[in-house]
């Protein structure tokens, strides 16, 4: 079958190293959906897998961990989705990825497709989604039922993939007041589209740009941008008894001593965590997929697909590859088969 990736004798891992390749079909067993792949968007952790170093067992490496498409076979032990089915998911890093005609993952892991969007719009919603509200209602333990309606969150670095699914369920479902940041005129602009009530300048002082709005700390902080440069900014920010949690690793150990004085606690959000341990739990990623389909059926939440490239090949994928790395996108990136 047609897949994109990186074949195993290349040592390359720059963007010229993702190929047009022939890699035999794969077969569904256990609790697997083969997937007809119609649409995947590209993410930052693309960048990082390809720039990993070969895995060395001899294989190509595909990579793409945002897909939707139509179930076309199933596992013996899978219950909740059957042939014909229309599925978004980001799937798990131990396995190949979704840039490919065919691909497995674990019902577990994916979610009914809204009924109201296409494949394109479709595949920009998992790995955004899933990373948004695991951050802001399982980490930061935000209320979805309204009980934490009113309080403030800042998410750094608003214009992108997570943060453009964050501030629409910070407001759709927390019912916050949403702060975010954005440094150009058509990301500001981006954010506001989305619902932030507020758009500052990351490039400046945030405490002093948030004075000006007469707000000196907020309940909430999301970063998406940075985690070393902006932790001590947020220690300031953060109110008493508040909740951090960053998505970007830190180059350094972070000053978590900067946070004792108020009681605030600091997370890390790792949407695949789940896939990678195998976790107990990691049906919740069906769960939640499921209600953002409802979310965005409802018209409470939008896709956030920005730009298209038609047809899923190699070509196509180098150039979506080097938009993101940079690093001026906002929203999503999809391609279409």
């Amino acid at each position: 079958m047609k897949a994109i990736g990186i074949p195993a004798e290349t040592s390359d891992r720059d963007i010229e190293s993702l190929v047009d390749l022939d890699i035999p079909f794969p077969v569904a067993e256990g609790r697997d959906l083969l997937v007809r792949v119609e649409a995947v968007s590209v993410n930052p952790v693309d960048i990082k897998m390809r720039s990993a170093r070969p895995h060395g067992d001899g294989r190509p490496r595909i990579l793409g961990w945002d897909a939707a498409g139509t179930v076309v076979d199933v596992g013996s032990q899978v219950t909740l989705f059957v042939p014909g089915d229309r599925v978004f998911y980001a799937g798990s890093l131990l396995r190949p990825g979704c840039n490919a005609e065919l691909h497995l993952v674990d019902e577990r892991l994916a979610g009914a497709m809204p009924a109201s969007l296409g494949f394109a719009e479709a595949a920009a919603l998992p790995v955004a989604s899933l990373a948004g509200w695991e951050a802001l209602f399982e980490r930061m333990r935000i209320s979805t039922n309204g009980d934490d309606a009113g309080k403030t969150v800042l998410v750094i670095g608003g214009a992108g993939g997570v943060g453009s699914m964050a501030i629409q369920l910070a407001k759709a479902v927390g019912k916050l007041h949403v702060i975010a940041t954005a440094s150009r005129a058509e990301s500001q602009a981006w954010c506001s589209h989305l619902g932030a009530d507020i758009v500052v300048d990351h490039r400046e002082d945030l405490s002093a740009q948030l004075a000006a709005h007469n707000i000196r700390t907020v309940d909430f902080i999301l970063c998406l941008a940075d985690t070393d440069r902006y932790f001590s900014t947020m220690a300031k920010l953060i109110k008493p008894h508040g909740h951090i949690c960053s998505l970007v690793e830190s180059e350094s150990p972070l000053p978590m001593n900067e946070l004792r004085g108020k009681s605030a606690s600091f997370s890390w959000e790792g949407m695949f965590t789940r896939s990678l341990h195998a976790t107990p739990d990691m049906i919740e990623q069906h769960r939640i997929l499921n209600r953002i389909a409802s979310l965005i059926d409802a018209g409470k939440l939008r896709s956030t697909a920005k730009n298209h490239f038609k047809g899923l090949n190699a070509n196509n994928l180098r150039q979506a590859h080097a938009l993101l790395e940079a690093g001026n996108m906002i929203g999503k990136l999809v391609l279409a088969a």
